[in-house]
């Protein structure tokens, strides 16, 4: 197993090296107050598609979903009405954003941040229907610009004790292998709590995301 994962870290490692030279991407963004900068990526599986900008110690995610009105995954410029990140593409949201008349499409946005390693707590924040807006401008060289500002809902996850227990080794080993590629890659692997093996905390709050600009450039 140890050889395994050595080579696994060894083969994304390289890759990494590969994609961080031909990445060119920006995201920039006041999170409650400070800043946060990464490269993000597009990620696409099937004719499912978003953006992602990630980053390690702690593991954090911004992830930004684009849809049309057939709740396809799409990014063409204009303005996007932000809309509930836990079910955005509802019959309610396109319906609303289609009727005001001035929108691209719908967006979903969700943030999320490890407030205990290895990946034992986090911190979420998920866009509501609260009339915000992300704006898609075409920039040169086939680069796409997002602007967005967003109050997101923020809730609390804990590691269900009977995971860190009955998951044991086993699970420790899965996550820091999560994390290697997380780092190596830039993609978001496992890094929401929700459905794998933690509880939602009492605990609520805002988080608030100010002037955010994403740069990439289309796959």
């Amino acid at each position: 197993m140890k050889a395994t994962f050595s080579l696994v870290f060894a083969l994304l490692t390289i890759f990494s090296a590969q994609a961080q030279l031909a990445n060119d991407n920006t995201l920039a963004v006041q999170i409650d107050g400070k800043e946060y900068k990464t490269q993000p990526r597009q990620i696409q599986i099937g004719n499912y598609a978003y953006f992602t900008g990630n980053s390690t110690k702690p593991d954090r995610m911004l992830r930004v979903w684009l849809g049309d009105f057939n709740g396809r995954a799409v990014s063409e410029p204009g303005l996007y009405l932000i809309v509930n990140a836990d079910r955005p593409d509802t019959r309610e949201n396109i319906k609303r954003a289609q009727d005001l008349g001035k929108y691209r499409g719908i967006a979903a946005i969700r943030y999320v941040e490890e407030t205990k390693t290895p990946r034992m707590e986090y911190h979420v924040g998920d866009s509501q229907n609260n009339n915000e807006t992300l704006e898609v401008k075409s920039v040169s060289d086939g680069f796409i610009e997002l602007s967005f500002n967003a109050t997101l809902s923020g809730t609390y996850w804990k590691e269900k004790a009977s995971a860190t227990v009955f998951g044991g080794l086993g699970r420790l080993r899965d996550k820091i292998e999560d994390k290697v590629v997380t780092s190596a890659t830039g993609y978001d692997n496992n890094i929401d709590p929700e459905g794998n093996g933690y509880k939602k905390q009492d605990k609520t709050d805002t988080v608030i995301l100010k002037d955010g600009k994403m740069r990439l450039k289309k796959n």
